[in-house]
C-alpha cells in the first residue's frame, strides 16, 4: 500500500507564505487545498482599490495566480504559469475576494485550470483561465 505523502493544509500554508507578493501585498490566505481544488481569499482594504474606487484588476489576477500556484505545486515545485486570461465580469460588493481554482486538465507537461473569483456574497468578479507548464 502506497503511503500518503500529501502536505497538510498547515504545511502548504508554511511553504506558500514565501509567495510574499500574494501574502503580504494582497493579503492572500489559503482556505482549502486538496488535489484539483484550491480556495484562497483576501480581506479587501483601501490598498486594494484603484483610482476609480473599484478593486484593482491586479488584485484579482494575483489571487487567481496564487490559487493556481498552490494547486499545481502543493506536491512539489515545478509548474509555472505560461498563460493567464482574465475576464472581468462584475465588481466585488462585499468585503472579501475569493478565488476557487479547479483543475480542468492535469497532463504530463501541460496543466489547465479555471479560477472563479467572487466576493463572499457570491457575486462573480472574474473568470480566469490559466495554462501551466511542468518544468520537472
Amino acid at each position: 500500500m502506497k503511503e500518503d505523502t500529501r502536505m497538510t493544509l498547515e504545511e502548504i500554508r508554511s511553504v506558500f507564505a514565501n509567495d510574499r507578493y500574494a501574502t503580504e501585498c494582497a493579503g492572500a490566505v489559503i482556505d482549502e487545498a486538496v488535489p484539483g481544488h484550491v480556495r484562497v481569499h483576501c480581506d479587501l482594504a483601501p490598498r486594494h482599490k484603484n483610482a476609480a474606487g473599484g478593486i484593482m484588476g491586479g488584485v484579482v489576477c494575483t489571487l487567481a495566480d496564487f490559487a493556481f500556484a498552490i494547486a499545481t505545486n502543493m506536491d512539489g515545485m515545478g509548474t509555472v504559469s505560461v498563460n493567464l486570461n482574465c475576464s472581468f465580469i462584475g465588481s466585488a460588493r462585499g468585503t472579501q475576494l475569493i478565488a476557487d481554482a479547479e483543475c480542468v486538465k492535469n497532463g504530463r507537461s501541460v496543466v489547465f485550470y479555471t479560477v472563479n473569483v467572487h466576493d463572499e456574497q457570491d457575486h462573480p468578479v472574474a473568470k480566469v483561465e490559466i495554462t501551466g507548464f511542468r518544468k520537472a
